[in-house]
Parts: C-alpha cells; structure tokens; sequence
C-alpha cells in the first residue's frame, strides 16, 4: 500500500489539499532514524492503538516506563521492555484487564502507536506489526514519522508515583461523572484502521477544556482541527468507522478507554466535527504511574465556544 489510501485521497480531494499531502507525505519512512532513537529513549509514555484479535473492537491503551523501556533495537524495530517495573529501562505490562492485552500477545497484529513527550510538545508516530518478545513487545514499523505541535498542552514535567491500578469499571454508556471528565479534557488519542487489514493509525487530539462536547450517554463530538493535511485518521473512518478512544488524567493516572464508532460531517462553510458513539466504556482508576505538571495549553487551541 503507498502512503495513502482512497478514503484518505477522497478527503484530500474534498477539501483540496491533495499537493501539499502529496508533499508532506514524503517524510513519511519505513526506517527508525537516530535522532528518532534517541527522542524515544528519553520518553515514560507510549500510546497504541490496535483491534481486538477476537472480536475486533478498536481500543487505545497507555504504556509507561522508567526512559529507555522503548527503544530503537533495529533499523525498523522498537522493543518495549514490560514487567521490569523498578529497575532501568523497565515498564509495567497492561494488565489481563486492559482490552488490548490480547492483541498485545498475538503476532502481526497491525498497531499503531505516538510517542509524545508534553515537555517538548514533540511527537513521533511508529506504525507497524506487533511481534511478542520475552520481555514485552517489539513493532516492526512500516510508517515513522514526526507530527507538527500543534494542539499540544506542555506539561514541564512528571514525578513516578508509587500507585496500585483499581478495577476496571467497564460499561455501555457514559456515566454523568464519566461526561464531566470527558468534558473538561484537553488531550484524548483516537485509534483507527486502514482499509482491509492493512494497518492502524494512532493520533492525538487536542485542544481546551470543552473541546469535546458530551451530547448523550453514548455520544461525543468534536471540531476536526486543521491539521498536517494528510487526514490519514478521516481517511481510516471514511472507509472502516470503527475507533477507539483514550484519555489520560495528567494528575491521577486514571484511563478512561472508549470503543465504538465514529464518522465525519462536513458542513457547507468546511468545519468539519467527528461523531462518536460509544460501544463500550473502560474506566480505570489510577491506572498510570505517572503525574504530570499542570498544562500550558498550545497557542494554536481554538475558542472551544466558538
């Protein structure tokens, strides 16, 4: 498959920016590059996105570290280092609970992942296939490439909290605590997938608080910010609407993971606002280990009222 496929090239084309996607698309490589390396070592964060191997509900999920748990181990290979949580370089494994521990543990699962560092406002994407290791995970990436920092909240720093994950609270709609928190987020991650199999994109969204509008127990919209051009996430749902959803609590390390599906409406005047209806809740108290400085929120976040 080249850098796009038809459901990214028909958005393209609606909105008319097929030149500059075609340009922005050659920085798009198979190959991990050293300076790519050396940002993922210094990272306690990396975000994936697959489907479920078994039933096929798109889920995103969180994996922390102590820095050098994600590392460049070949030209077009990361290996993520789980259950050496405490020592250099190890990281707490999802638990059997998390709804993407069994793609986790099947061979080629297509996966894509964002390494995003809130103190630099960088991000890298490393999409790939999933190969289980002794020690964790590995991707063979198949798309690297960086993203603007547009939309970004900087965070100056985090602490490693010593905290036990609570249970799971799994259901099929929002509860009204859920809604407020969805509500007053500034960062969520979206999952989507390629046509026909053929691989997982893993994005991030952002913008201040409000940016997420809760409509209903089931529903929440958003504003499709402009962007790299390259729509490659509308492009996904434009052919395949299955999506999965992560938000963070920066401060107490709670997850709340969302599957279901989404689709994008274009208006005449060319706003365009993604629907998402929610299958599936996952809502996990202190689930990272991780606490981060309160946000600077990015100077490109538009008016959440306007």
């Amino acid at each position: 498959m080249g850098v796009y496929h038809s459901g990214s090239r028909a958005v393209q084309d609606r909105v008319g920016v097929r030149d500059l996607a075609d340009h922005l698309g050659r920085a798009i490589g198979e190959g991990i590059r050293p300076v790519v390396a050396a940002f993922l070592e210094l990272q306690p964060l990396l975000v994936l996105g697959a489907a479920d191997p078994v039933d096929g509900r798109v889920w995103a999920s969180a994996v922390t570290g102590a820095p050098g748990f994600v590392r460049a181990t070949g030209r077009r290979r990361i290996s993520v280092a789980t259950g050496t949580c405490g020592g250099s370089g190890g990281a707490d494994a999802p638990s059997s609970a998390d709804p993407l521990a069994t793609a986790l543990a099947t061979p080629g699962t297509p996966v894509g992942t964002i390494v995003l560092d809130p103190r630099t406002r960088r991000r890298m994407r490393l999409n790939g296939r999933l190969l289980p290791t002794p020690r964790g995970f590995a991707v063979e990436t198949d798309r690297v490439f960086a993203n603007c920092p547009k939309y970004i909240q900087r965070r100056e720093g985090y602490e490693t909290v010593d905290r036990t994950p609570g249970s799971p609270l799994r259901g099929t709609e929002l509860t009204g605590e859920q809604r407020d928190f969805l509500a007053a987020a500034d960062t969520f991650f979206l999952a989507t997938l390629h046509p026909d199999g053929a691989g997982a994109e893993l994005s991030h969204r952002g913008g201040n608080p409000g940016f997420v509008h809760v409509t209903s127990p089931r529903t929440l919209i958003w504003r499709d910010h402009p962007g790299n051009s390259m729509f490659l996430t509308l492009g996904n749902l434009a052919r395949d609407p299955r999506a999965g959803l992560l938000f963070l609590d920066w401060t107490t390390g709670r997850t709340l993971q969302l599957t279901g599906e989404a689709a994008t409406r274009f208006a005449p005047d060319g706003e365009r606002t993604v629907r998402f209806t929610v299958t599936e809740a996952v809502d996990t108290p202190a689930a990272l280990p991780l606490r981060w400085s309160a946000p600077e929120y990015s100077p490109a976040n538009p008016d959440p009222t306007g």
